[in-house]
């Protein structure tokens, strides 16, 4: 498993998550993804990314005497390691979650900035629920939402399939779990 500096930075996540479940790709059909990342940049975050493994070359070819690799994401190692998770401060908290959200919001403006976006009819889905859950029954749910994800990862693309990103951030809300309990001759109002 890498590091949260590796997995973290804004462009390598860009990487990642346009190599995710996707057919393996060469920098320059990264590049032709990723048009706003210069190819100093993106050579170089690539490097970072297969030296820590996290991206493995599976087919290299001579082109114009130069060596072109194809990448592919090696999804046991493109994830934060619980023991860096836990040594993580707030502060890097703070930057990996400002850096995930800075890749959602890039990803929402590259689908908007296809001529064909049709959110409705494209099933976009965006909003947010609140739930009150036990530690048990938040791990099932989340157990649930993960294998839902996970069992679909594997589909072949085919006709009337369309790769879709799925992201789930899930946050405590512990401003509303600390309201007062109500008086025992206080009758609640119902929902």
């Amino acid at each position: 498993m890498a590091t949260a500096d590796v997995l973290l930075h804004p462009v390598r996540m860009r990487i990642l998550q346009t190599l995710f479940d996707a057919d393996p790709m060469t920098t320059a059909q990264l590049r032709d993804r990723l048009p706003d990342i210069t190819p100093a940049t993106m050579y170089r975050h690539i490097a970072v990314l297969a030296e820590a493994g996290v991206l493995e070359v599976v087919s290299e070819k001579r082109v114009r005497g130069t060596v072109e690799r194809s990448y592919r994401v090696r999804p046991e190692q493109a994830v934060v390691d619980p023991a860096a998770r836990a040594a993580m401060t707030r502060e890097d908290h703070q930057r990996s979650f400002t850096t995930f959200a800075a890749s959602l919001l890039h990803d929402f403006d590259r689908y908007l900035a296809g001529e064909d976006a049709e959110p409705v009819s494209d099933g976009v889905v965006y909003r947010q629920a609140a739930v009150w859950l036990t530690d048990d029954e938040f791990a099932a749910m989340v157990e649930e939402i993960e294998n839902a994800v996970v069992s679909r990862i594997s589909n072949a693309e085919e006709d009337g399939r369309v790769r879709r990103i799925v992201s789930l951030i899930v946050l405590p809300d512990k401003a509303a779990s600390k309201k007062p309990a109500p008086d025992a001759g206080t009758k609640q109002a119902a929902d």
